[in-house]
């Protein structure tokens, strides 16, 4: 078995943003939108430039530090009050972006703004608005729920946690209606509760049901045992344990607690960045349990690996532009020319990030379970 992997992983490193766009900045900054409540900063602006304000009175330095598309190291300067102010270089990338603050040296979270689960600690975090965010925003549609779950795992000897995404039509369906199920993975660093927060796929699958793109289906995901892994070993990562949890422990407890399908058919395994390796290693070892396959930013498989093509019914393969897009692309290319019936999507102006990763998994629902 191959394994193709892309070099994406470092979501959360710092990088700098494609371009410098505007030198005039323009004034109408706004609270982000992930602030805490009644919490002014951080700010951002209509061209994407984010805005910075710390209380800390008694420092002699103060760093924001920004995730892929940001940038490393926004100084910021002591004003006459004993706040830290600054703004970025230049805009950021649409989307979502993980940050934190060195503050003499020391790391710390933004206090006014809330706390999400990424490279492997809770960070701050700050949203500049897509100009597609309608697919992922709140609207006034039903609205599924998103349950947490226990499960015992016998092979780790504990209780194990998973979330279930349940489409608003599950209780008024039929007595004998049974859903397919999508199992999720996140990515390096993060939980198993970054989809639903980070990643808003509750609402991205919420909009889809009520626009009429997809028929409705449970998405659950559970935490992929990747974060224990030294980032420079993850190549030695063999996912036999957490293959363990997923295939012979969640779904089989899934499918006796909720209205789940039960044929491979009616299961597609799909995954972002070390959740999309995960994804491939333990769907090309376990042939018999998934029929749909999906890779968001997360390598790709090439005909070689599909030893019958008929025991898939579809692969789906994509990434943003700023990574690696023409080998997604070529990689459905070929397990097409091969008989196997794939789909490649490229996320136009975006790199190892969420906004990614949500244009994904919009444009890879509707192709499932078909």
């Amino acid at each position: 078995m191959k394994k193709h992997f892309l070099p994406g992983l470092c979501a959360l490193l710092l990088g700098a943003s494609a371009a410098f766009a505007q030198s005039v900045v323009l004034e109408d900054f706004r609270p982000s939108e992930l602030n805490q409540p009644g919490q002014q900063y951080p700010m951002v602006n209509s061209q994407g430039y984010a805005r910075f304000r710390v209380n800390a009175p008694q420092a002699q330095s103060v760093i924001v530090s920004l995730g892929l598309g940001g940038f490393g190291g926004t100084v910021l300067q002591k004003t006459e009050d004993g706040y830290w102010m600054g703004t970025t270089a230049g805009p950021l990338d649409e989307g979502f972006h993980y940050y934190h603050l060195t503050i003499d040296g020391g790391v710390v979270n933004d206090p006014g703004t809330n706390n999400y689960f990424g490279s492997c600690r809770w960070e701050s975090g700050i949203e500049i608005p897509a100009h597609d965010r309608a697919f992922y925003e709140e609207r006034d549609v039903p609205h599924g729920t998103v349950q947490e779950v226990r499960f015992w795992s016998k092979s780790q000897n504990k209780l194990l946690r998973a979330f279930v995404y349940v489409p608003p039509t599950y209780d008024s369906a039929r007595k004998k209606q049974r859903f397919p199920v999508l199992y999720l993975q996140h990515g390096w660093g993060e939980n198993e509760y970054a989809w639903f927060n980070q990643g808003r796929a509750n609402l991205i699958m919420d909009n889809l049901i009520a626009e009429g793109k997809i028929e409705p289906f449970l998405v659950v995901t559970t935490y992929g045992m990747i974060n224990d892994v030294p980032f420079g070993h993850m190549n030695e990562y063999t996912a036999e344990d957490f293959e363990t949890v997923l295939c012979d422990e969640l779904v089989p407890y899934i499918e006796s607690h909720y209205k789940a399908r039960t044929d491979k058919f009616g299961r597609a395994m799909a995954g972002l960045s070390m959740g999309g390796y995960e994804t491939t290693i333990i769907t090309l070892r376990r042939p018999e349990m998934f029929g749909y396959y999906g890779l968001l930013s997360g390598g790709s498989y090439s005909p070689d690996d599909i030893k019958d093509p008929k025991q898939v019914k579809g692969i789906f393969i994509g990434c943003g532009s700023k990574e690696n897009g023409d080998a997604v692309t070529r990689s459905a290319a070929a397990l097409r020319a091969a008989g196997i019936n794939a789909r490649s999507y490229v996320s136009e102006g975006t790199a190892h990030e969420f906004l990614t990763w949500r244009r994904i998994l919009r444009e890879m629902a509707p192709f499932l379970f078909k």
